[in-house]
């Protein structure tokens, strides 16, 4: 019984803290960091259902064009590529309405249509990539202000700080810094993986674009 009452008076009552009250013991920046995370997954979504939407195979298109070019039906190849939402298709749009034209003025303008592509798969992921190196910032910067609280409540106490509060203070300022990590190392990866899915189309447009040159070359 003696034994009993020992372990019962030293027993540490369970104090676990929800993620909801981790979230809120961080204090302040915890608000940008979560609107960086909110803002990363929209873009990132946002980003991958068009690059998807990009990323579709160009070889049945690309076959129907070269049946109509080789027989000279230019009209049914432009209403062909009107009717397919792709860079792609809007790339050769450009080429087909340039056929009659000298070769150089033909890779010019698909050229042109190709970085204007390029520059709509890209949009806002330069602000992804800056979400995974300004999140952690944040975290560390909260941390920082976290730490030098604690310290300044230290020398308020003149030294009398229990190490459980000290603990309590330190543990609560590393909120902030494991949420910055969190946030930017997942907007990183999903910044590279985007990078890779635009790579992708990038290689099937330069395909597809050297295709339609040769097309052109072909005699007839």
């Amino acid at each position: 019984m003696i034994f009993l009452q020992i372990v019962a008076n030293n027993a540490v009552p369970d104090r676990s803290l929800s993620l909801w009250d981790l979230t809120l013991a961080g204090g302040p920046l915890m608000i940008p960091i979560f609107l960086s995370s909110v803002f990363a997954i929209y873009i990132f979504v946002e980003r991958l259902l068009t690059i998807n939407k990009a990323n579709q195979s160009p070889d049945v298109f690309m076959g129907r064009i070269k049946e109509l070019v080789q027989k000279g039906d230019i009209n049914g190849a432009r209403i062909l590529c009107s009717q397919v939402d792709t860079p792609i298709a809007r790339m050769i749009e450009k080429g087909v309405t340039r056929i009659g034209s000298p070769l150089k003025n033909i890779e010019a303008s698909i050229e042109n249509v190709a970085k204007l592509e390029l520059f709509k798969l890209e949009k806002n992921l330069s602000v992804l990539a800056t979400v995974s190196g300004a999140a952690p910032m944040m975290g560390f910067l909260g941390t920082v202000i976290g730490m030098v609280q604690a310290f300044m409540r230290i020398s308020q106490l003149e030294g009398s700080v229990s190490p459980k509060e000290l603990s309590s203070g330190i543990y609560v300022a590393m909120i902030t810094t494991v949420a910055g990590l969190v946030v930017g190392i997942i907007a990183y990866l999903g910044y590279n993986y985007l990078v890779t899915r635009v790579s992708k189309v990038v290689h099937k447009m330069e395909y597809s674009s050297l295709d339609f040159i040769d097309l052109l070359q072909e005699p007839r």
